[in-house]
């Protein structure tokens, strides 16, 4: 082979290995970009659209990506100290009457929260609707309310294990507690809200 031969072909290689390289660069930055950037803005939330897409990645990142294009611009409404309170006192309720009812605690709590997530300015057409959106704000809680709605769904709650209930309860309450606890906005002034009172100790409510 000539001189000038060896040459193209030492050439070509490098051109081939040049376009191999930036092409793994180009995905690479694209699943950090991407991928990571997803992976971690929503944590638990993007392994559970996963799983639910059955490990298809691009079709998993769509349906985050979606979510974050309706609600990550969502305002989160002020929560009045009068509310707050009430709203602690009927959590801490709920727990103490799960030594006894527990089924009935467990879909009271979902309730109560579905309600407080309203309250604070969440969708609530539908409960996917209002469990995407708090996905998009509370993605390391949220799980909670999802184990809460598939042990109460259609009274499925009475064949669930004690033990299964109370971890479910105990897991919604991080939820709770990142929806009532209180907020910059909760402090501006507002024409209606009642002002005043005691704000109740979140970190002190008990475990069932």
């Amino acid at each position: 082979m000539s001189t000038h031969a060896l040459i193209a072909v030492a050439v070509a290689t490098a051109v081939i290995f040049l376009g191999v390289s930036v092409a793994v660069w180009a995905v690479g930055r694209g699943a950090r970009t991407g991928g990571g950037t997803l992976r971690r803005r929503f944590g638990p939330e993007y392994d559970a659209a996963l799983a639910r897409h059955g490990g298809e990645r691009k079709a998993a990142e769509r349906e985050l990506s979606e979510r974050l294009g309706r609600y990550e611009h969502l305002r989160v409404s002020p929560l009045p100290a009068a509310a707050r309170e009430q709203y602690v006192a009927r959590w801490t309720g709920i727990q103490e009457r799960f030594v006894d009812a527990p089924a009935r605690s467990v879909a009271d709590a979902e309730l109560l929260v579905g309600e407080l997530a309203r309250d604070r300015g969440f969708p609530s057409t539908t409960w996917d609707d209002m469990a995407d959106a708090l996905s998009v704000h509370a993605p390391r809680s949220v799980h909670g309310l999802r184990e809460l709605h598939t042990a109460s769904v259609g009274g499925r709650a009475r064949e669930v294990p004690t033990e299964e209930l109370r971890e479910a309860l105990v897991r919604a309450r991080d939820l709770f507690e990142d929806l009532v606890r209180a907020r910059p906005e909760d402090h501006r002034p507002q024409r209606h809200a009642r002002r005043g009172g005691p704000r109740p100790a979140v970190n002190r409510l008990r475990r069932p």
